[in-house]
């Protein structure tokens, strides 16, 4: 008599992400019935993430205005401006961030344009990252909008694992703040990373250490985070279009031809990535920059963007409490290649009006090298509020009265939202 063997399932750690109940093999959540689960045989064990709020900007503007709940919603400036972020339902209909706002309203005529509100994106964010350090003290902010978090450790603390913690924060997210966000989790930041894209909205994905290399074997290396198109440009001069392509590749014939990012991507190409998530790195810079839908040397279309950039950098600088005692002027050209200005003030600032005007400058010096793809400046040389905008400017006596006046907008933006005072050139 034939005895046939008995295929014993391996066990797969499940979680709900409706419920939080843990369970083991099962599509659907045996106790709320749910389908909206994450299960991977590595769930319990990993505790790098990346945490990534969906369309925040956009998400902000329906949360405080439902009428807004099923509409397309773009953020960004006037018919000559740029998209800022879009919700879903516009991006469905292919809008896109940086795209120009007169394209993205061919693309979607209904959409309801609004002005970047950020202090209200400030308050959120502070909010969420209140949420996170609740689960460990290691979190790193990569901007208003997503943060990379190490729960190494905090399961004896919290009597549960970092799948089910992060699973917690954005049911609690969506819960008292109105607002989703994605998490990728994995065993460090690169995969992590990588993680919270592949099922966005509200997606809950898992790279894990047994899987790493057949994961990266075939994507396309602008997957890693920083890798612009000059860079894929220089890389497919190589041949190198995929992760396999690299481990074709030796370190040191990666480090010879690309330098130090060479060695970078000969680690990465191995899902390799020793960096610490680190709560307490300092902020070295504030900046903007946005890539055109069509190189310009439009001089009136470069100003327009330059104000834009002046004033969401000096308002990220006055909610972060900062300003900065060096401006930055960033071009690039269509061929890719790239001019930097920069400029020590003789104090800090963290004005708009400063910002701009001494941008400004730096790109009349420049003068027409255009046409230009991408353009963007900042502050740098950071420091506290207190030792910003002390002396007076000799040579600009109107400098103080402006102050003056941007900061009576500050406040009255700040009690009756953006769009309550615009300048001129903000429309261009």
């Amino acid at each position: 008599m034939r005895t046939q063997a008995l295929r014993i399932q391996p066990q797969m750690p499940s979680l709900c992400r409706e419920c939080l109940n843990r369970f083991e093999n099962e599509r659907r959540c045996p106790q709320c019935g749910s389908p909206r689960t994450v299960e991977h045989a590595e769930l319990w064990s990993l505790s790098i993430a990346h945490m990534d709020c969906d369309a925040f900007y956009a998400s902000v503007e329906k949360r405080d205005n439902p009428d807004l709940a099923d509409k397309p919603v773009i953020i960004g400036g006037g018919k000559r401006g740029v998209v800022s972020t879009a919700c879903y339902v516009a991006r469905i209909r292919g809008v896109r961030s940086a795209m120009p706002m007169f394209q993205a309203l061919k693309l979607c005529p209904d959409a309801v344009v609004i002005k970047p509100r950020m202090s209200a994106y400030v308050e959120a964010s502070r909010a969420i990252r209140a949420m996170m350090e609740e689960l460990t003290p290691a979190v790193e902010p990569l901007s208003l909008d997503e943060a990379f978090l190490d729960l190494t450790g905090t399961e004896k603390l919290h009597g549960a694992p970092p799948a089910l913690m992060l699973a917690r924060l954005v049911r609690r997210m969506k819960d008292e703040l109105g607002l989703t966000g994605s998490i990728g989790l994995s065993h460090n930041k690169f995969l992590a990373k990588v993680a919270s894209d592949l099922d966005k909205p509200r997606g809950f994905s898992v790279i894990g250490k047994a899987e790493t290399a057949e994961f990266l074997r075939d994507k396309p290396v602008r997957l890693i985070w920083g890798i612009g198109p000059a860079a894929q440009v220089a890389l497919e001069k190589a041949g190198i279009r995929t992760f396999s392509d690299l481990l074709r590749w030796d370190q040191a014939a990666l480090t010879a031809r690309f330098g130090s990012m060479g060695t970078r991507l000969w680690h990465l190409a191995r899902g390799q990535d020793r960096r610490r998530v680190s709560a307490h790195e300092p902020m070295k810079s504030i900046s903007n920059e946005t890539t055109f839908f069509e190189d310009t040397s439009d001089p009136d279309i470069l100003d327009g963007h330059l104000w834009r950039m002046a004033e969401k950098v000096a308002d990220r600088a006055k909610a972060k409490g900062l300003a900065g005692r060096v401006v930055t002027l960033k071009l690039k050209r269509a061929d890719h290649t790239a001019l930097t200005r920069r400029i020590a003030l003789r104090d800090a600032t963290q004005m708009a009006d400063r910002l701009y005007r001494t941008a400004r400058g730096l790109l009349d010096q420049v003068g027409d090298q255009g046409p230009y793809r991408l353009l963007g400046c900042g502050l740098s040389d950071l420091c506290p509020e207190a030792e910003a905008d002390k002396s007076g400017d000799l040579l600009d006596p109107d400098a103080g009265r402006r102050s003056e006046a941007e900061r009576a907008t500050d406040a009255i933006r700040q009690k009756f939202g953006h769009d309550a005072i615009l300048k001129g050139r903000a429309l261009r």
